[in-house]
């Protein structure tokens, strides 16, 4: 992947407004799949022009977080103690570390967690828990092991971070460089062992 390319067409995402309108559903996915194979902001643009503004901006966002988990997917896969997973349908396991695998997943900081950033970093399993139980329901739901990235930005704009592949290199290369199984962080959610951690990424 052309992580210099991917950065350059996320940002030009950046000056229109993030709105989702609804929540991600199975149906209006499957009415914007083309965002897998839509390698250009300029082609996105032209391929949503005749739809209504909701669906647009669902568009505009999936294909936004597609490519900036493709990036970070990438990422993880550059170091030697990083074994991608070989199957890309396979939606439990991204890639193992060492011998522990995992799904990633890049979130901002969420502000129904109810608590500041100082006081999940002093309690992660706190917010791991909330992130598994309030995810998605939708097809990528799952309780099994998954790291996740989390997004900090400064004016509470942090969804714009998924765009800076270079400040989530800096954040992924030293995590997976210090990398060490026994620290991660173990929950037992609804009668399944799960191993996750929290990975931050601040501006």
């Amino acid at each position: 992947m052309d992580l210099v390319r991917v950065e350059t067409e996320l940002k030009k995402r950046l000056i229109h407004p993030y709105k989702w309108g609804r929540k991600q559903s199975d149906d209006w996915d499957a009415k914007t799949s083309f965002i897998y194979s839509t390698y250009t902001f300029e082609k996105l643009v032209e391929k949503t022009i005749s739809f209504d503004e909701n669906v647009r901006d669902y568009a505009l966002n999936r294909w936004f977080n597609f490519w900036s988990a493709e990036a970070v997917e990438n990422l993880f896969s550059l170091h030697e103690k990083v074994t991608p997973n070989k199957n890309k349908f396979d939606k439990l396991i991204d890639f193992t570390i060492n011998t522990t695998c995992f799904d990633h997943k890049t979130t901002v900081f969420p502000q129904g967690f109810n608590q500041s950033v100082t006081y999940a970093k002093n309690n992660p399993a706190e917010l791991i828990q909330w992130l598994y139980l309030n995810q998605s329901q939708e097809s990528r739901k799952h309780l099994k092991n998954r790291l996740f990235v989390v997004l900090v930005e400064k004016n509470n704009e942090h969804w714009k971070l998924k765009a800076e592949i270079n400040l989530l290199k800096t954040a992924i290369d030293s995590y997976v460089e210090k990398f060490n199984s026994d620290a991660l962080i173990q929950l037992n959610l609804e009668n399944n062992a799960i191993l996750s951690d929290l990975i931050w990424v601040e501006n």
